[in-house]
């Protein structure tokens, strides 16, 4: 433990002696001393403005003698033409109604031509029968405030600058973006006889690239392609791993279209790339392919599910249901992983509903901690049941606008079904969408 340390007596008694010293030369100040090198400048005017008295700061500054100045010159005479102006119309009058006046902002005149801002404060003397005698000013030299309100104005404009221009290459960075997320998403859907197809994409921010993409293509004569899926994570790498997807699913489906060989073949591809650099990285996906009977106007459906949400299918008479793909691993992740695929036969007038769970975790209701959910969806899809897949996409497009912040992901979907060939069939009531 450090003790602390006394002061030498004879130290002490040094200082005070100083004090007293200074104390001494303190009393030694006249008024009249203390009224010439006062920091500000002094000046008494007659009622006309006569200079009647000046102190020696207010002359320094000026750069004019005493003799000069003393019963020769008016205030007015220090000002600038505007300054004149001012003190005519505007502080001249005030002074006379108020009897004095304060922080009026003025330049003085320097001798060799250079201008002061001074801030000025004046007060009107009255005699013992309350007549106006003589006008005490006092001017503080505003040099050091103006440039100090100079720097803050040129800081302010320096960052208005720093704003547009960040908001410029915001909006560049943004339709940059924009043109890459477009270019990982087909530009139309091909058409494909025998089926209506629809599709949309949510963009949560038009800062950072989505992972969410589809695709619809021909695979031989007969039959057509599809896809549907979610990579990890956003940005450029989720953009990469995107593009590798799709054109590997495209690839794969040409040489064998069967879904559950499509997406074993994605496996391979992405565990290589990714995960065995030790950089993992997957996806989610739904690939199908679609096979229409003009004969019968019905479409095969042919489908496989990598860890993805399942389809619905809306069915014409009113219904909708999920198509189950239980068990199906997310693509990527291990070097081996099982699928599961599916069929189902969509009849005219029927609809297959492909989405990612950006609309499914949605947050719903005032504290935003509902998620919009299956059974949210399956209410929404059989209240749409007997529509064109046009009109569920559009229908769906409402709903997602309508969740505002509560949708912060990416979000697709893709619309696939059999025209209907009648006018709808009567359908059992179902629950109002949410």
């Amino acid at each position: 433990m450090c003790r602390e340390q006394q002061p030498d007596p004879q130290d002490a008694d040094d200082e005070k002696g100083s004090y007293a010293a200074a104390f001494a030369t303190l009393l030694e100040d006249s008024a009249e001393e203390l009224y010439e090198s006062a920091p500000c400048g002094y000046l008494s005017t007659l009622m006309d403005g006569t200079i009647a008295k000046i102190n020696a700061t207010l002359l320094d500054w000026l750069g004019m003698d005493r003799e000069a100045v003393v019963g020769r010159m008016r205030f007015t005479d220090l000002l600038t033409v505007g300054g004149k102006l001012y003190h005519e119309t505007h502080f001249a009058p005030l002074l006379r109604m108020q009897g004095e006046i304060s922080g009026i902002a003025l330049e003085l005149k320097q001798a060799d031509g250079g201008r002061i801002p001074v801030l000025v404060s004046a007060t009107v003397k009255h005699g013992g029968t309350g007549e106006p005698l003589l006008i005490r000013t006092t001017l503080f030299d505003a040099r050091d405030r103006r440039a100090y309100e100079e720097e803050l104005l040129r800081r302010r404009r320096v960052a208005e600058e720093a704003r547009r221009q960040a908001e410029a290459d915001r909006a560049r960075l943004q339709d940059a973006l924009a043109v890459l997320q477009q270019s990982l998403l087909p530009d139309s859907l091909p058409a494909v006889p025998g089926v209506e197809a629809a599709a949309y994409y949510h963009t949560a921010s038009p800062d950072r690239l989505g992972g969410d993409f589809y695709d619809v293509f021909p695979v031989d004569g007969k039959r057509f392609g599809f896809f549907l899926g979610d990579v990890c994570g956003k940005g450029p790498q989720a953009a990469a791993l995107t593009s590798l997807t799709r054109y590997t699913l495209r690839a794969a489906a040409l040489h064998d279209a069967d879904p559950v060989s499509a997406l074993t073949t994605l496996n391979k591809v992405l565990h290589e790339r990714y995960a065995a650099g030790g950089d993992p990285r997957y996806c989610t996906a739904i690939f199908g392919t679609l096979e229409a009977d003009p004969a019968t106007g019905q479409v095969t459906v042919q489908l496989a599910s990598g860890g993805h949400p399942p389809a619905l299918v809306l069915r014409g008479d009113g219904t909708a249901d999920y198509v189950p793909t239980p068990g199906g691993l997310l693509v990527g992740v291990l070097p081996e992983a099982r699928f599961t695929a599916a069929r189902t036969v969509l009849q005219p007038g029927d609809t297959l509903l492909l989405y990612t769970d950006g609309l499914t975790e949605a947050r719903t209701g005032k504290d935003r901690s509902t998620l919009y959910g299956d059974d949210g969806l399956l209410t929404f899809a059989t209240g749409h049941a007997d529509t064109s897949p046009s009109a569920v996409v559009q229908a769906l497009t409402d709903v997602l606008n309508r969740f505002g912040d509560g949708l912060d992901d990416d979000t697709a979907l893709l619309a696939l079904g059999a025209p209907a060939a009648l006018p709808a069939r009567p359908r059992p009531a179902t629950r109002t969408a949410t």
